[in-house]
């Protein structure tokens, strides 16, 4: 792509997927349950795409991928906040599309069905592992903590990944909800979910 833009993200991340607490994916072994259905919702705190500001949107990418990311296959759902103007919708389009790197520039051609962008209105409430989400009709994520299967008191883990692609460090839950609806569709409560901060670039 000729002439890309100079961009930077910064903000926080809400991942779900369908893996046991910890995701084995964090850790380059294979999902739980042999296939990975699952995905992100960024909420940008500054950002900026050339000279499109980005700061205070959210988008999304979840995807059901037939077995590991890495094998491929995926189909996958894009959400975009509603409240961005044209040339915003287009800059994260750029962004999600894997065509100037970031974590996408890796990923996105595991995903080489799309639907969407779909554009909705987010209601984000930011609050550690207690994050939650809902995204139009289509997404709804309230992630909570882990509890001890003994004694039901709280444990709060955390990871650290120097290689991490979405994150190098998050706190990890579980999701009290986490349901995704529309060409494709999941249902993965009381599985996986991490929070934690994000900061990309690239030029």
């Amino acid at each position: 792509m000729p002439d890309k833009p100079k961009w930077t993200l910064k903000g926080t991340v809400l991942i779900a997927c369908n893996c046991d607490y910890g995701c084995p994916c964090n850790f380059n072994a294979p999902p739980t349950g042999g296939k990975c259905e699952g995905g992100w919702t960024w909420h940008v705190e500054e950002g900026s795409f050339g000279d499109v500001r980005l700061d205070g949107l959210n988008f999304s990418v979840y995807v059901n991928w037939p077995g590991a990311i890495h094998h491929g296959g995926g189909e996958g759902l894009i959400l975009v906040d509603e409240r961005a103007d044209e040339r915003q919708r287009q800059a994260i389009g750029t962004l999600v599309s894997g065509q100037v790197g970031g974590p996408w520039g890796t990923l996105a051609w595991t995903w080489p069905t799309v639907h969407g962008p779909r554009h909705v209105r987010y209601e984000l409430e930011l609050d550690g592992i207690a994050t939650r989400v809902r995204a139009g009709d289509f997404l709804d994520i309230e992630s909570t903590t882990i509890r001890n299967p003994v004694t039901g008191a709280e444990a709060h883990p955390a990871v650290v990944l120097p290689e991490g692609l979405i994150v190098k460090r998050a706190d990890l839950g579980a999701s009290k909800v986490f349901r995704l609806r529309d060409e494709i569709s999941m249902d993965h409560s009381g599985q996986y979910t991490a929070v934690g901060p994000f900061e990309y670039s690239g030029q």
